[in-house]
């Protein structure tokens, strides 16, 4: 089973919550970087991921990820990860460290509502609400320890949107930490262009 190598040029659409969370339960991180605090609190974000046409490869994502910080620089730990796509698992953990696992996805995007599903692991709908006139730039660090610890650059742009959003959470599934809580901010990201990963040399 072969995937390309870095960078990966990915192309889709993100819906992302961000939950603030106490120190003690948050997902665990690198000893490199320690999650970004706010007096005891920490910041994780859920993220439904399909990349699409003009993408390295085309397939679904659920991820979790947290803000972590390398000394005073933010940086994010991708903690869980789902995806449908055995060339991006493999790629993920031999490239990267992210810790991918598989999962079957559904998805159903209609005028105003985005639904996502991952058998046995969570589901969640998307309600849009108002458009950001333009393109926002993104540019991170991905801090993982998979392996060994490293990191690994990220940038792009994309369309943003805000959302409110309702999540479900299999309750015997590996999400049951986040069942009955509500995010504190829900966006999608639209038509994103990405680079994800160094270039060769």
């Amino acid at each position: 089973m072969t995937y390309p190598p870095e960078p990966w040029e990915l192309h889709g659409d993100l819906h992302l919550s961000l939950w603030s969370l106490p120190e003690v339960e948050l997902p665990g991180v690198p000893l490199e970087t320690p999650p970004v605090l706010i007096g005891d609190r920490g910041l994780v974000g859920t993220a439904w991921v399909r990349y699409g046409p003009g993408s390295v490869l085309e397939y679904d994502e659920l991820l979790v990820a947290v803000l972590v910080r390398d000394g005073a620089v933010p940086r994010v730990h991708i903690s869980q990860i789902w995806v449908d796509s055995p060339e991006s698992l493999r790629g993920g953990r031999e490239l990267w460290g992210i810790p991918k696992e598989s999962a079957e996805f559904r998805r159903r995007t209609g005028a105003r509502v985005t639904s996502c599903a991952a058998g046995g692991i969570a589901s969640a709908g998307f309600s849009r609400l108002a458009r950001v006139p333009g393109r926002w730039p993104f540019a991170y660090r991905v801090a993982q320890d998979l392996h060994e610890f490293q990191q690994s650059p990220v940038r792009g742009s994309a369309g943003l949107t805000w959302c409110s959003a309702v999540w479900r959470f299999d309750p015997d599934g590996p999400l049951a930490w986040l069942d009955g809580r509500r995010p504190v901010a829900s966006a999608a990201l639209t038509d994103f262009s990405m680079s994800f990963g160094a270039a060769s040399g």
